[in-house]
């Protein structure tokens, strides 16, 4: 590991990446009502299933209905958060992380203090950060679903705790088809605008599903002009969504593995010609994991992934792994 050249994972989710003894543990201390008994079938009811999970729908699922809830403590979402840390850098040498997350999901619906959760995540990140000498820093995901005064509050509480390590907000949810997207992106213009004014790093889901397309991601750049943006993998079918993508200089933080699982890509040749038309076009993209435990990976794994299957050059790589870190709003 040593010789290994770190690594930057700018898109994973704490929801989907802690291993699952620790879910089994954390779910035995607080209590929490398993629908199992066997902790063979509680892995099983935390992964994803390729032959049963076969939509990005059936793996929110996953995350709404166990990881999220399971997580919703203080001493929970803390240990969440300084295990993902220190797993990473011990499997992958991943040296430069940005975890994101939605605290309102880890509240109990507003049964517990939205602060104390937020503090217990950042003394969770901080302690990793001191043991393994690694940078991290915390996204916190405004989510499709909620209200606008439940977003405005999050991003309140994200240039709040700016100084402590909150280094940006994401958009997340599930894009149920372009036009609703088009339509509905422009609520969100304002706090992203909020956001950028206080110094925050943006970025956005889009063009992750089949369902949605290149009008999606103009539509994102237009409205909400994120530094970055999770997936964006419609952008390669559509010219237009390409070109802005080169103009404005937005990164997309590409999730191989988690993107084959939810069957926005179909198989690794579509990602040849996905990965392909960016590089043909000098679209600028990372590597990451998503959520490592819920897909069954790790960052050095995806880059294995697009070596080993020829995807992508030596070279090529290389370029994606610098960027990750020149990409990282820890770099600021």
């Amino acid at each position: 590991m040593v010789d290994q050249p770190p690594l930057c994972d700018l898109h994973i989710h704490v929801g989907s990446s802690v291993a699952p003894h620790i879910m089994w543990s954390i779910a035995h201390q607080q209590g929490f009502k398993l629908p199992v008994k066997d902790y063979w079938e509680f892995v099983d009811l935390i992964t994803v299933d390729p032959r049963r999970d076969r939509s990005l729908d059936d793996y929110l699922r996953i995350l709404h209905e166990w990881t999220e809830r399971i997580q919703s403590s203080p001493a929970a979402i803390e240990r969440s958060v300084y295990e993902i840390i220190g797993k990473e850098y011990r499997s992958s040498r991943v040296e430069r992380i940005e975890l994101r997350f939605n605290p309102m999901k880890r509240n109990e619906g507003g049964a517990r203090d939205l602060d104390h959760i937020i503090h217990a995540a950042i003394r969770g990140m901080d302690r990793a950060c001191l043991e393994y000498g690694v940078q991290a820093g915390l996204l916190f995901c405004l989510a499709r679903e909620f209200d606008a005064e439940l977003n405005e509050i999050l991003v309140d509480k994200a240039i709040m705790y700016q100084p402590r390590g909150v280094v940006g907000i994401d958009l997340a949810g599930t894009e149920r088809n372009p036009m609703e997207l088009t339509e509905s992106v422009g609520r969100y213009a304002r706090l992203f605008a909020r956001a950028r004014d206080a110094g925050l790093g943006t970025t956005v889901h889009t063009g992750e599903t089949v369902a949605t397309s290149g009008e999606g991601v103009i539509a994102v750049l237009d409205q909400l002009k994120p530094d970055r943006i999770g997936h964006g993998i419609r952008a390669a079918y559509n010219d237009e969504a390409l070109a802005r993508l080169v103009d404005t200089g937005t990164v997309l933080e590409i999730c191989p593995t988690s993107n084959l699982h939810t069957r926005a890509v179909r198989h690794l040749e579509e990602f040849r010609y996905i990965l392909g038309a960016f590089v043909d076009r000098g679209v600028r993209f990372t590597v990451n994991t998503d959520g490592t435990y819920l897909c069954s990976t790790s960052l050095q794994r995806e880059y294995n992934l697009l070596r080993d299957a020829e995807i992508l050059s030596g070279e090529e790589l290389e370029r994606a792994r610098v960027l990750a870190f020149e990409a990282s709003f820890l770099a600021r």
